[in-house]
């Protein structure tokens, strides 16, 4: 073979490489999870996130890089293996709280890929980053921290100030990445002997917790049961009030009455009173009304007249007989 023709045989396959790339290296898919970020020459410049099939300036002038816009997760003080099993790092978790007590404390940060661009070229490793950032956040808010309060109650306030105190640190980095939760997994002591206690002092505030609650319900139930005695007391005073009223309202009435008789008859009204009086202090008694010369008079009605035979018919009946 002539050289010439070697030449050209080699020349013709390096531009049928060169195109092979061109067709490959100029079309990119990115999936609804993704985004794309096309670098030319070295230079992020343009930022994608749009699903489907894209072209591009084939390599080497253009390349892209896809990134996932899903959440990630960072797992700090322990990690899982291929079997599935936790593996502890007892090193990297173990921090002194405020009153200089030891605890294990582990967590999960929850962030994703905000600004694709600086995520790939603000810093070498952005992940390395956000742990080294995780773990001072945490060991100062639990330095910071009682030991109770890391324990028991405290935890919801500990996770919210290693959020806020991470996001600041990781938006002063400006590596892309948003930090969106930190939950904490577990906060133990690094002793059995000394969580044995600390569990007993746990039970124990718990069960003071029950009493106090059960002494509230019993208050509040004896409160409640009060307060509807008394309402009770005021509705039966209140009753009582208005029928005294309306008996005292009646009496007036009836006096008024009286008095207008009096007023119109005062000798006759007076001597029905008193023998209205009589008769009700002195129900089966026979009334008599003394005359001022000495004798008396039956007052009606008399019981003679309701049972006895007339004088006058007796005395025909005795003078037919003879």
């Amino acid at each position: 073979m002539s050289t010439k023709k070697l030449l050209s045989v080699i020349g013709l396959s390096i531009v049928g490489i060169l195109l092979l790339i061109a067709v490959f290296t100029s079309w990119y898919t990115v999936d609804e999870s993704e985004q794309a970020v096309i670098v030319t020459f070295g230079v992020a410049n343009e930022t994608n996130t749009e699903a489907g099939l894209h072209f591009k300036l084939p390599w080497p002038i253009q390349k892209a890089e896809i990134l996932s816009k899903e959440t990630y997760s960072l797992q700090f003080g322990y990690n899982q293996n291929a079997e599935g099993e936790i593996v502890a790092f007892d090193k990297e978790t173990k921090m002194i709280t405020g009153d200089e007590n030891i605890v294990l404390t582990d967590l999960v940060v929850q962030w994703k890929i905000t600004d694709p661009k600086k995520y790939l070229f603000n810093a070498e490793a952005p992940q390395d980053i956000l742990h080294d950032a995780t773990s001072a956040s945490i060991r100062s808010i639990i330095g910071s921290s009682l030991i109770d309060d890391a324990l028991t109650s405290g935890k919801a306030e500990i996770e919210a100030e290693t959020r806020d105190l991470l996001a600041s640190l990781i938006e002063k980095y400006d590596i892309g990445i948003t930090v969106l939760a930190v939950k904490l997994q577990d906060v133990e002591l690094p002793n059995e002997e000394v969580r044995a206690a600390f569990t007993n002092v746990t039970d124990a505030r718990e069960t003071m917790n029950t009493k106090i609650n059960e002494a509230k319900k019993y208050e509040n139930q004896k409160r409640n049961e009060a307060l509807g005695e008394k309402a009770a007391i005021n509705s039966r005073a209140e009753g009582e009030k208005v029928a005294r009223v309306q008996q005292a309202t009646g009496d007036v009435a009836l006096f008024d009455k009286l008095y207008l008789e009096y007023d119109n008859n005062p000798e006759v009204t007076k001597q029905r009173i008193v023998m209205e009086t009589l008769e009700s202090v002195l129900p089966n008694a026979k009334l008599y009304i003394m005359n001022d010369d000495g004798g008396t008079m039956k007052y009606l009605p008399l019981d003679g007249l309701q049972t006895a035979v007339p004088p006058v018919a007796e005395t025909e009946e005795e003078g037919g007989g003879n």
